[in-house]
């Protein structure tokens, strides 16, 4: 094996791994928004798990994250919540900090 391809074969073991490292973060950071949602929507416990859970599997429906965002703006709706996409997104990105840290620690 020459240098070229032990250095190759190592780009592609740590693009995985950021991959890895990425998918994570984003559904831990699906995770935490369902929480915060299912507050709003005045779940607890059992219930505001689920809930989580569902914003969880929402995020695999398509790629990017409209479709999270879709779930999530159309719940709070239904029980009169507005919160602008803007909100919402913003409540994404403090998660997804949140999340990445997590992941990164090991938590």
């Amino acid at each position: 094996m020459t240098t070229f391809d032990k250095r190759e074969e190592a780009f592609e073991k740590k693009f995985a791994l950021d991959e890895e490292l990425k998918f994570k973060a984003e559904a831990r950071r699906n995770r935490l928004l369902g929480l915060w949602v299912a507050e709003k929507l005045g779940l607890s416990g059992d219930a505001a798990t689920a809930y989580a859970k569902e914003v969880v599997a929402a995020d695999f429906e398509e790629s990017g994250d409209n479709d999270v965002l879709r779930k999530v703006a159309k719940d709070l709706a239904a029980k009169g919540i507005e919160l602008t996409d803007v909100e919402i997104r913003t409540k994404m990105n403090e998660f997804l900090a949140e999340a990445v840290a997590q992941v990164k620690a090991g938590q």
